[in-house]
């Protein structure tokens, strides 16, 4: 799948159920092989940096059995994998792995991954982690080898808001012999504490005068348990926003995590004018869920600063694509994390609304985009192998007024192999070209 082409469709709609949430299978499979016993994990991610995590944690030790729809993990403590670990576009597998891996005395692991990942900063992650006694070689870049050893507390104080970090921090804590807390300006993802309460793990969430800070209590031993994986908000996403632009455009999603640090792109949308509901709230392996519904009225523009950006961390291209349709002034600040993602998201959004006829002005870590209700479209847009662009571009595709083409559609894979096919079965033109 390489160049792809969006265009107009009139009617998409109807219900749709969404693979596994990534950022909760990794954790969980992470997790599940760090716990000695055997645990069952049903609904993973089907996707390729989900895959990575998998063969990552197979590596260092970990036995995995597929039982149906679920998995048998059994976990042991693990060893120094025979070859380096190829954690592929999945910043995730690479940053919580050295967490994992950093309190494991003894253990030796070379992390690598593609050209997209090695060109990705590491630093903000080894370096709390040193503190804490790890060792690692190499650079602020991988390949980097993780040396375990018998860690300390720590104190961390993350002046950016980042899951993966406290994650890895957190991962390396269930290890460590003294006290381990995270204060962030605002609260990240938490599926990593909510996961380790559900295999056991002692822990506190407490507001302070810096922001939100996460600790480790005394039990940090991990029991074995089973777990059902959530839908996939952010995957959930691009079918809410092709069904907010799209006229008479409306979406069911079943079973969708709904945590509270997920939901800003379904905030965003009702902010604008979106038709948004939640039904069937109720809790599935520690996380809320709910069936989202997604209606698509006029958007109408709003400010969206940087204490939202956490919650919409992954969306925020998406949130820029949808702004083009809502007639005015749109306000993105505080985006300058989207410029060390997968690529130059903050960059290659600008560009591509711009190909496409949209009024854009990006200045520092924010854009200024001037939407209007109908689009011209037309573009080609440049997706640097980017998984989030290129589905965003396609769904601006489906309500612009001409065809909007991607350059690469290779990278759908990381994260939503059946997004193509999900879509057509709502209605969507989404072709190769001859």
């Amino acid at each position: 799948m390489s160049r792809l082409v969006a265009s107009p469709s009139p009617g998409f709609g109807g219900t749709a159920t969404l693979p596994g949430d990534k950022s909760v299978s990794h954790r969980a499979l992470i997790l599940a092989a760090m716990a000695e016993g055997e645990s069952r994990l049903t609904g993973l991610a089907d996707n390729e940096d989900v895959a990575r995590t998998r063969a990552a944690v197979e590596a260092l030790g970990a036995n995995i059995v597929e039982d149906g729809d679920a998995l048998q993990v059994t976990g042991r403590v693990w060893t120094s994998p025979d070859a380096p670990i190829d954690c592929g576009n999945s910043g995730t597998t690479a940053r919580l792995l050295m967490g994992a891996c950093a309190g494991v005395d003894g253990l030796a692991a070379t992390l690598t991954g593609d050209a997209s990942l090695s060109a990705r900063p590491m630093k903000r992650v080894t370096e709390p982690l040193s503190r804490m006694g790890a060792r690692f070689e190499g650079g602020d870049t991988l390949p980097i080898t993780v040396h375990g050893a018998r860690l300390g507390g720590i104190d961390h104080e993350g002046r950016i808001p980042s899951a993966q970090v406290k994650s890895a921090i957190l991962l390396a804590g269930l290890r460590s012999g003294g006290p381990v807390r995270v204060v962030e300006p605002f609260s990240s993802r938490d599926h990593t504490e909510v996961m380790l309460a559900q295999f056991g793990v002692e822990g506190a969430i407490e507001e302070v005068v810096k922001g939100m800070a996460v600790s480790l209590g005394e039990r940090r031993s991990l029991t074995p348990t089973d777990i059902t994986i959530p839908g996939d908000p952010s995957s959930a996403a691009f079918l809410w926003a092709a069904a907010a632009v799209v006229e008479g455009g409306e979406v069911t999603t079943p079973g969708i995590c709904v945590n509270a640090t997920r939901t800003g792109f379904l905030e965003a949308l009702d902010a604008m004018g979106a038709d948004v509901r939640l039904d069937n709230e109720r809790l599935q392996s520690g996380e809320p869920v709910a069936d989202v519904t997604v209606r698509h009225r006029r958007l109408t523009p709003i400010e969206w600063g940087p204490d939202h950006v956490a919650a919409t961390i992954d969306e925020l291209p998406l949130l820029a694509i949808c702004a083009a349709f809502a007639e005015g002034e749109t306000l993105l600040e505080g985006l300058g994390e989207l410029r060390v993602k997968e690529s130059d998201r903050l960059g290659a959004v600008a560009a591509g609304l711009a190909a496409n006829g949209v009024s854009v002005f990006p200045t520092g870590d924010a854009l200024r985009i001037l939407g209007r209700h109908r689009v011209r479209g037309g573009g080609t847009v440049a997706t640097a192998g980017d998984h989030r662009i290129a589905m965003g571009f396609l769904v601006l595709g489906l309500a612009a007024d001409n065809p909007v083409t991607i350059d690469d559609g290779s990278g759908i894979a990381t994260s939503f192999p059946a997004f193509v096919e999900t879509m057509r079965a709502l209605g969507a033109t989404i072709e190769e070209p001859a």
